[in-house]
């Protein structure tokens, strides 16, 4: 993982840098949250949490613009929040009620919302990829200049449906952003034991598509790159690859005791290179906050986290009647 750079000057305003930290610490304390909800028995199924991984999908929200698209594996909770969708509807689907996204029936793994361009949350791993690529070649189709922002991780990037993608992608020259959130492990196996190649960006050179690695613990290292693969692929020039380095604290999911790294890992890359910290370090280097702001700013994401929580349990379960709806039917 690359090593970060001593905190300077950052290339961002005073505005962009508090709304990054703002972004990131709601995602890490709603999923903070959702663990809780977990271990209450008030989650049920599964549950992947974002936790480490959050500047990756702020920074590239920061690149997005109006009318891009955003699809995802089922690692999903930070993209929803980061898109703008609410945090109350996102914990009622995470519990199931009839106030989520979904109506309660699609779970941590299975939710989505037109109105913010957030087309899931997929359970098949690897199968959102080619969904994005549908995204894409309908934004071409229609002559606007929107670019789908599509995201896997590392283990999905060693699948066959994403290479089929990858051509066809580059051959219809697609407006896509493909992203491979590397968070160093596939489920319990790390990348070094399962790629034959660790540089996983540069899978994409057999179909003429570019790509590059990026510091994705870095929120403006992340948001810059953003930029830069968007408007590739805005300009017609087809798709592009980011390979995000990033790390997951948490197992890979709720059920995973992570005996396969040590305790010492974790630690490490958590004091030295957490992203919230290196923006928290810019906002105090900068002058831009103190330890007071940033404190308050915690204390009010925590009341808008806990009434999310609130509005989940009070939230009615789905009537027997949503069984029979949003189905495919002869």
């Amino acid at each position: 993982m690359p090593t970060r750079k001593a905190v300077s000057k950052p290339k961002a305003t005073a505005d962009e840098l508090l709304h990054y930290y703002r972004q990131m610490l709601l995602i890490r304390r709603f999923e903070e949250k959702a663990g809780q909800l977990y271990g209450m028995g008030l989650i049920g199924g599964f549950c992947h949490l974002y936790i480490g991984q959050e500047a990756v999908v702020v920074g590239l929200e920061a690149a997005a613009q109006k009318g891009d698209k955003r699809i995802t594996a089922y690692r999903d909770h930070g993209h929803m929040l980061a898109c703008g969708m609410d945090a109350k509807g996102v914990m009622a689907e995470l519990t199931g009620r009839a106030d989520g996204y979904s109506r309660g029936k699609g779970g941590s793994m299975h939710m989505f919302s037109r109105e913010k361009n957030f087309f899931g949350g997929h359970g098949i791993v690897g199968a959102q990829v080619p969904i994005g690529a549908g995204l894409a070649f309908s934004d071409k189709y229609k002559g606007n200049d929107c670019v789908t922002f599509t995201y896997f991780g590392d283990g999905a990037a060693n699948q066959g449906q994403v290479y089929e993608t990858f051509n066809m992608s580059s051959l219809w020259k697609l407006p896509v952003v493909f992203v491979i959130e590397n968070n160093q492990y596939a489920m319990g196996t790390s990348v070094k034991r399962a790629s034959s190649t660790t540089e996983l960006h540069s899978r994409g050179a057999a179909f003429e598509i570019g790509g590059e690695v990026v510091d994705g613990m870095d929120v403006l290292a992340v948001r810059d790159a953003g930029k830069k693969a968007a408007e590739h692929a805005r300009s017609g020039k087809g798709p592009y690859i980011l390979e995000m380095k990033t790390y997951r604290y948490r197992g890979h999911s709720m059920s995973d005791p992570a005996k396969y790294r040590t305790r010492e890992e974790v630690q490490n890359i958590r004091s030295k290179r957490d992203p919230i910290d290196h923006v928290r370090d810019l906002l105090i280097n900068a002058d831009i906050a103190d330890e007071g702001t940033l404190k308050s700013i915690d204390q009010q994401i925590k009341v808008e986290v806990n009434d999310s929580a609130d509005f989940a349990r009070s939230s009615p379960e789905p009537e027997d009647s949503e069984l029979r709806t949003d189905i495919y039917a002869h």
